[in-house]
């Protein structure tokens, strides 16, 4: 291991060898999820027709550690493992006395956190003989980390891309065309819950909802093809928490710990990556006054304003029944810049945590998070995505409030990926266009009320 002042850096024989499984210690089991139409549990078997045995094994598994394939570590080395800085030009900019550090995730090839689990995902379908791969994505982070996946396993890969982002960040839609994928701007006419959609709301901006609808109807219609999901189920948190085993390693060697981690949330597969091997101490009853937050946006506040139900992962009503924090299948958030975080659910297991006290939330306008993003970037170099920037507002405002108090806390928080193909948001905030939003309570409550009965 070498350290040096700004950063902390592992070997690359320091790559963790095994995901830890947070299930293995949670004090009652989670919640399972449900067949819909019988509410009942939902067995493996139901699975096959979408996933790979080998994550369905995953998903339902309370084995503590997981072995990681030789294969995946070896694609993992091309990034892994990921750098801690020390944020010492922003702490001298707010004069704090807190330490601020960030994981970086921007160094995977595709730029984001979520090759950790595209690269698993794709390496279990491809040794299970699938050919085709179908998915959805947000911001594009998600799609380009399995185009790339698929390519690295020779596969095929189509993504239905949220139209809103599609029509924003045409760059990230190059990219995953480019590793060989096929994007479609969601809601499309590839589908027939896509046609359903443009029929009834043609001028949709789209959601994460819809387009997991549309992928998970073409993975269940064509022989040879799988569904892979970014965020949410219990096997993409699994393979994450490569990111709190390394940060955990690299806090041992600064002989130090966090007092704050922040992270920001969607549907929760970077800030869980980053937080659950840190929350596997609060269980244990170890460093319990450790605050572990989550970032959302105010225009779709799941865990701020949402409810602890089961609802569908989806919009048509395709998936099983989740139990998580939601704000309704049919919510459709506004079309802000951190596309991301536009899902109406969060994952089952980060919505236990916060259920339970071991995490907290706090949602954000967008205007404070691109004022604490180019901050960021004139102070530490790095532009961040529009999601990655509610975790910076976040750290900044911790950093703040130890400043009034005189406190010297360790505040790290999870730096999910960069914001290179971001820079139209950057323009609109630059330019003074973006709008704050926050979604009335009377529409919440609406989408709510068509929750199924359970």
């Amino acid at each position: 291991m070498t350290m040096e002042e700004t950063k902390t850096i592992l070997d690359e024989n320091e790559i963790p060898k095994k995901w830890y499984n947070i299930q293995a210690d949670l004090k009652t089991q989670l919640d399972p999820p449900l067949n819909p139409q019988t509410k009942e549990p939902i067995t493996p078997e139901e699975l096959k027709a979408i996933f790979p045995k080998e994550l369905i094994k995953q998903e339902m598994s309370r084995e503590r550690y997981i072995q990681i394939p030789e294969e995946v570590l070896e694609v993992y080395k091309l990034w892994r493992p990921t750098p801690l800085y020390r944020a010492r030009r922003l702490e001298k900019a707010l004069k704090t006395p807190a330490k601020i550090y960030y994981k970086w995730e921007g160094v995977s090839p595709p730029g984001s956190h979520k090759p950790n689990t595209a690269v698993a995902q794709a390496y279990y379908n491809m040794k299970e003989g699938v050919e085709r791969l179908t998915t959805e994505t947000g911001a594009g982070q998600w799609g380009s980390a399995l185009a790339f996946a698929t390519s690295i396993f020779d596969m095929d890969c189509t993504v239905y891309m949220v139209k809103c982002s599609y029509e924003q960040k045409p760059y990230r839609r190059v990219l995953m065309e480019t590793w060989g994928a096929n994007v479609f701007p969601s809601p499309s006419t590839q589908t027939e819950v896509g046609k359903k959609i443009l029929e009834t709301h043609p001028n949709t901006t789209g959601s994460l909802g819809i387009a997991i609808s549309e992928a998970v109807e073409d993975a269940a219609t064509h022989e040879n093809t799988n569904y892979s999901l970014g965020s949410v189920l219990n096997h993409v948190m699994l393979h994450q928490t490569i990111i709190g085993l390394e940060m955990k390693k690299q806090f041992e060697a600064l002989d130090d710990y966090p007092d704050i981690i922040c992270g920001c949330v969607g549907g929760g597969s970077n800030f869980s990556g980053a937080a659950f091997p840190f929350i596997e101490d609060k269980i244990q009853g170890e460093h319990r006054d450790t605050r572990i937050v989550s970032c959302e946006p105010m225009a779709c506040p799941t865990l701020t304003k949402g409810e602890y139900r089961y609802d569908f992962g989806d919009s048509a009503g395709l998936t099983p029944l989740l139990k998580m924090y939601t704000l309704g299948h049919n919510f459709v958030p506004p079309a802000i810049h951190a596309g991301g975080l536009r899902y109406h659910g969060d994952s089952p297991l980060l919505s236990k945590l916060t259920r339970e006290g071991y995490m907290e939330a706090i949602a954000y306008y967008q205007n404070e998070v691109f004022e604490a993003a180019k901050l960021f970037a004139q102070t530490e170099g790095i532009l961040v995505a529009p999601e990655a920037a509610h975790a910076v507002r976040a750290a900044i405002d911790f950093a703040k409030i130890c400043k009034q108090k005189n406190e010297q806390k360790t505040i790290v928080f999870a730096n999910s990926g960069h914001g290179f193909f971001d820079l139209a948001a950057y323009d609109a905030y630059n330019a003074n266009k973006l709008q704050d939003y926050e979604h009335p309570k009377e529409l919440i409550l609406k989408s709510l009320k068509e929750l199924p009965a359970v």
